[in-house]
């Protein structure tokens, strides 16, 4: 089964970057991507890519200032966060969806999570 190992996460103060990397231990040849959650709050959809990485989908808080990328050879799925906000203080997540099941559905793989603190 697949298994998820996230990093890079930290403390980083706002109008900084950080640049998140998942580390899968094989490919799933569908969509991955990442979300995140707050303390007491839900978890939210943040951003995913398709395998062949030509496709990629955000929420619109973070449009312009996350990017997603994803390196097949290496099996690595990476966020670059720039111009972070406190309001990015989060868990995150990566995830990712396996073969035949669709994005509509929650995905099957979940990493341990990575903090990411911005503050003001």
């Amino acid at each position: 089964q697949v298994q998820l190992v996230e990093s890079g996460g930290g403390l980083v103060q706002a109008g900084g970057s950080l640049r998140l990397s998942c580390a899968a231990s094989e490919r799933t040849f569908n969509w991955s991507g990442w979300f995140r959650q707050a303390p007491g709050k839900d978890r939210e959809f943040v951003a995913r890519i398709t395998w062949s990485g030509r496709a990629t989908y955000y929420v619109d808080s973070v449009k312009g200032r996350f990017t997603i990328s994803r390196d097949n050879a290496k099996n690595t799925v990476d966020l670059q966060m720039d111009n972070l906000k406190p309001e990015d203080t989060a868990v995150y997540y990566c995830a990712a969806w396996p073969a035949l099941v669709a994005t509509s559905t929650p995905p099957g793989y979940w990493g341990q999570g990575t903090q990411v603190t911005v503050s003001s």
